[in-house]
């Protein structure tokens, strides 16, 4: 037998434990006849009658007597079910993922070791990808989005602010090629870029447009690549600024232009936004982000 509806076995619960129908559709929050109804249908799909009916209300049969004992041990559980998800959620632990584009990989490595230093029961976990996670299914708890963020209407979007990037060379090259004497010298120059420029990175977009592709000796996957590339010497190329300053070697080539600049948000799922664990870290995540100009 295919028994499909939870909803009569609930009914008739709490009807063999509260004796009337009228008692049960007040704690049910539904009208008397629903309430018949799904005895009725119940009884029906059973086979065997689960109450003795009176003038003074439901007298559980002996398979209404079972039905009492299994149901009761079955709301037991799931009320102790619901309690562990509640405090799971209201708890600062378990695994959070955490997604976000290449060159923000170091500071996120950063703000994540300092974050479960202090909750140490998270378990971190970072996805570094150019490609949107779907966070509606779960492949993320917490996105950080350069550009525009989208506009999906069950995300919270915040922004975190604009993330300095440089054009940058190792010292070994200037030693070989001199430094570079302004825009007009750039074809004098030899460059690191990603193969494919993503129109959406101002500074990409800056440096398809303004180096010429017989310049660009070194092409990369994606940005973390084309970082190593310069921080070896093959050539100049873009840097995070917080990375190209804290590396003794490094040296800035040209003032810094503010359309190089890229405005990063962070983005949540309007289901998992206010759980402990993801409040907690955007909270934090937003108060490391306020350093990132400075370092």
């Amino acid at each position: 037998m295919d028994i499909d509806n939870w909803d009569e076995f609930r009914t008739a619960y709490q009807v063999a434990r509260l004796r009337t129908v009228s008692a049960a559709a007040d704690v049910l929050g539904v009208h008397h006849a629903t309430v018949i109804r799904h005895i009725d249908s119940l009884e029906g799909k059973l086979g065997a009658k689960l109450f003795q009916r009176h003038a003074r209300g439901y007298t559980p049969t002996e398979a209404g007597e079972d039905l009492l004992q299994v149901a009761g041990t079955t709301e037991d559980q799931l009320t102790q079910l619901a309690g562990r998800i509640h405090g799971r959620g209201a708890s600062v632990s378990g695994e959070l993922i955490i997604t976000c584009l290449p060159q923000m990989s170091p500071l996120m490595a950063r703000t994540l070791t300092k974050y479960q230093v202090n909750n140490p029961e998270v378990r971190a976990q970072l996805i570094v990808d150019t490609r949107p996670l779907r966070l509606e299914y779960g492949e993320a708890h917490v996105a950080l989005r350069a550009g525009a963020p989208g506009n999906d209407l069950d995300n919270i979007v915040q922004e975190l602010g604009r993330l300095p990037m440089g054009l940058f060379a190792h010292r070994d090259y200037i030693f070989r090629h001199g430094p570079l004497n302004g825009i007009e010298d750039i074809p004098n120059h030899r460059f690191c870029r990603v193969v494919n420029l993503d129109p959406r990175a101002p500074f990409m977009k800056w440096i398809g447009q303004m180096v010429p592709e017989d310049n660009v000796v070194y092409k990369c996957s994606d940005t973390n690549t084309v970082q190593d590339a310069v921080l070896a010497g093959a050539g100049i190329g873009f840097l995070p600024a917080y990375m190209g300053h804290e590396q003794e070697n490094m040296v800035e080539v040209m003032e810094p232009l503010e359309e190089w600049f890229s405005t990063f948000y962070c983005v949540t799922h309007v289901d998992l936004h206010r759980t402990a664990k993801v409040s907690s870290f955007v909270s934090y995540l937003k108060d490391e982000a306020k350093t990132w100009v400075s370092l």
